[in-house]
């Protein structure tokens, strides 16, 4: 699942390093992606929705089984 979940992040990478961001995989465990925001996304206020609305939705969308993305 890992794998997986790394493949999906990999695919959604470019974009926040356009921005001066990046994401960083910390663990899988029961559906719930556990990530780390860095660079620019790690104190932008909006990296909330980036969070949600992007990387969870991207992720989501690839493996149906994840059942949220959350920040650590």
């Amino acid at each position: 699942m890992k794998e997986k979940v790394q493949s999906a992040l990999n695919e959604i990478r470019p974009s926040l390093q356009a921005d001066g961001g990046d994401v960083e995989l910390v663990d899988v465990e029961d559906g719930i992606v556990k990530v780390r925001l860095t660079g620019a996304c790690g104190g932008c206020p909006m990296s909330q929705m980036t969070l949600k609305q992007g990387i969870e939705a991207h992720v989501k969308k690839k493996i149906p089984e994840i059942v949220s993305v959350e920040s650590v």
